[in-house]
């Protein structure tokens, strides 16, 4: 009984971590136009002060990776919550633009702390199905933390709430999951030769391994790429962009709460399929479309996008499981590694789309559109690449020798 309830508050402390990070995401961007005019700070320096958000959140996961077996899911997340409450009290009384600097980084730092302790964590805890459905559950809570966060902040500074008062928010959840996690037992892992380097490192040079690795560069930036420039490539669509990424992130929450039966029906390669689909014809209607018809266009891109970061996280649990904690952190930091890489190429396109739009003498709105619907079109490339791979997945998957998730999913009935 006592391992039940350890898993209870384990896992629902691990949502909360998960929440946390969403709020330092979401309140913070909600937060920035204050920050910008109470320190003077240029959009550029707004610009690095986020980058350290990004920054900081694949180093921390890839250590985690790396030092999970070492040092415990435990003192990872105790890392993390000093971090997140370090970095949140500095923001809160932040004297200027050094100040905040520092404290985005030590945030982001406890943000990847989280995902490197949880996602191995959480894999110990369940296996088959069980895992991928917990795990759904679990980066749930990041579209639907962005998605609550966001009201929040929206709401807030409606009422005219200063950015200090929005801050102490994202300081809940991380006092919650701190005390969810206190005096509880951690799991062990499941996989014995895991916790050796060389494993780890021999298992990653697998060809799957390197598949998905290479796949996550390209289903993090599908998903985080037209979320980051709504406001600036569907602006002017006659759409209003927050509602857009309202209604992304409420459908992503909703669908990982409904990953298990999804994925247990479909198959890792079956879903990643489907969803690189979906995007891509999200994406292809968000560039043509105007009007309430975007709206349509966000339904199916969010349901081309909710899966992609838990099934590959699962994916790469279930099929490599020897790479263990340090596989799945590294594929989780690649993904954030590839969302900060491609961020200024995206931006060039729409500086060069302007350009070219503007030369052919469209003002306005008509140059706004213009410009988002062709960067949109470029960013297509992204989930249509995806499909060509996840067919290649499939079939490769579906002839191999190991466990298939047809055996998985007959595993736990």
């Amino acid at each position: 009984m006592n391992e039940n309830v350890n898993k209870s508050a384990l896992f629902n402390g691990s949502c909360f971590a998960l929440i946390t990070t969403a709020f330092t995401f979401s309140i913070r961007a909600g937060i920035l136009p204050q920050l910008g005019e109470a320190f003077h700070i240029s959009a550029e320096q707004l610009g690095f002060i986020n980058s350290m958000w990004f920054l900081g959140f694949p180093i921390s996961m890839i250590l985690g990776g790396l030092f999970y077996h070492t040092i415990g899911p435990k003192t990872i997340m105790s890392v993390a919550f000093v971090c997140h409450t370090i970095g949140i009290l500095l923001t809160i009384f932040a004297g200027g633009y050094t100040t905040l600097l520092i404290s985005t980084l030590l945030i982001g730092v406890g943000n990847g702390c989280t995902e490197a302790a949880c996602n191995p964590m959480i894999a110990d805890m369940y296996s088959g199905v069980k895992m991928q459905k917990m795990l759904g559950r679990f980066h749930m809570w990041f579209p639907g933390g962005i998605l609550v966060g966001s009201l929040i902040s929206y709401f807030m500074t409606s009422m005219g709430f200063g950015w200090q008062a929005q801050m102490w928010v994202t300081i809940i959840p991380t006092i919650t999951y701190a005390i969810l996690f206190f005096g509880k037992t951690f799991p062990k892992a499941h996989v014995a030769e895991a916790t050796s380097f060389k494993e780890n490192f021999k298992a990653m040079l697998s060809p799957v391994y390197i598949f998905l690795f290479c796949c996550m560069a390209l289903t993090a930036i599908t998903e985080f790429g037209p979320s980051q420039w709504v406001s600036i490539v569907l602006g002017a669509s006659g759409a209003n962009a927050m509602l857009i990424l309202a209604l992304t992130n409420g459908i992503s929450a909703t669908g990982r709460f409904f990953a298990g039966p999804v994925v247990g029906r479909l198959g890792q390669t079956g879903v990643l399929l489907a969803g690189a689909i979906l995007a891509t014809i999200g994406i292809y209607l968000f560039s043509s479309v105007t009007g309430p018809m975007a709206y349509v266009a966000a339904i199916v891109y969010a349901l081309g996008i909710c899966y992609f970061w838990p099934v590959m996280i699962g994916s790469v649990a279930h099929r490599v499981p020897r790479s263990s904690a340090l596989g799945m952190s590294i594929v989780g930091g690649v993904g954030m590694f590839s969302t900060s890489i491609f961020q200024p190429i995206i931006g060039g396109w729409i500086d060069s789309a302007r350009a070219e739009n503007a030369a052919k003498g469209l003002t306005g709105n008509a140059l706004e559109l213009a410009t988002g619907q062709e960067s949109l079109m470029k960013m297509m490339t992204f989930p249509a690449i995806l499909i060509v791979l996840f067919i290649i997945f499939f079939v490769w998957q579906k002839n191999a020798k190991r466990t298939t998730e047809s055996e998985m999913t007959m595993a736990v009935h």
